[in-house]
């Protein structure tokens, strides 16, 4: 029979004092490794960087002219190569992590976003009779300081109708034939229409069937039978996307704004 021995929490910590560490979080860190951030490969971001060009040509070569961009060389400057290089001067990009991914992949999953997002302001300017310069970022994203450099619950855009009328735009890009809203952002939704009465206009750009959704996330029913609980973004509940919210394909001339039944 062995002998008793009683092993108590004191002596837990007096083991990991021995072992030089003050306390617990440390611990878990140095064995797992957590506290040692990936060199960053900008070769691979070189490559990724060059998957962004590709995709942004191919989708200009399926629109139609209207919503073209014009210039594609000054596009890919500005929203590709400049926003890469403020992320980089800015050692952004080390400690991008999600789920455990690779910075890099962090990055580009989030470029991606950030450039289709920019690409279609054009046809947002179509959609809803605006200047493009009338459209206001309020997006809290912010690519200078890692303090800051987060994604929020807030809306991307900001719209004014007729000179009047706010509508916040939530846009998103889907690439997997996926496509859902987190919970998070229609209850954010639903919290600024209840305290300034302003909508928010989900326009979710679904690029693998090549197709765009909108939705008014403050009018999603709490009941909806689209909520589901989605085991591979770690059991998140999301707003599933019924295919009847996609009412524009995106080799055509955008929807007008006006003219979307969300009934």
């Amino acid at each position: 029979m062995p002998r008793q021995i009683t092993i108590t929490a004191e002596y837990f910590r007096q083991y990991r004092q021995k072992l030089g560490f003050a306390n617990q979080a440390d611990v878990k860190n140095f064995f797992g490794a957590k506290d040692i951030m990936p060199t960053v490969d900008f070769n691979y971001i070189k490559l990724l960087n060059k998957r962004l060009y590709d995709i942004v040509d191919k989708v200009n070569s399926v629109v139609i002219n209207e919503i073209k961009i014009d210039d594609l060389v000054a596009f890919k400057k500005e929203h590709i190569d400049r926003t890469f290089k403020i992320m980089k001067e800015s050692d952004i990009l080390p400690i991008l992590n999600n789920q455990g991914r690779r910075p890099e992949q962090v990055y580009f999953s989030w470029m991606r976003g950030h450039v289709v997002s920019n690409y279609f302001l054009k046809a947002l300017g179509i959609i809803f009779g605006v200047d493009t310069s009338k459209i206001d970022l309020i997006g809290d994203d912010d690519l200078r300081s890692v303090e800051t450099f987060k994604r929020t619950p807030k809306a991307d855009l900001e719209i004014r109708l007729n000179g009047r009328e706010r509508v916040r735009i939530e846009m998103q890009s889907g690439f997997t034939g996926i496509n859902d809203i987190k919970q998070h952002k229609v209850l954010e939704a639903k919290r600024v229409f209840r305290d300034n009465g302003i909508h928010t206009l989900a326009i979710h750009i679904d690029l693998y069937n090549g197709q765009v959704a909108f939705i008014r996330l403050d009018e999603i029913e709490d009941d909806s039978v689209n909520w589901i609980t989605r085991q591979q973004m770690e059991g998140q509940t999301v707003f599933n996307i019924d295919q009847n919210y996609f009412v524009w394909k995106i080799t055509e001339s955008p929807v007008k704004y006006k003219e979307i039944n969300f009934d």
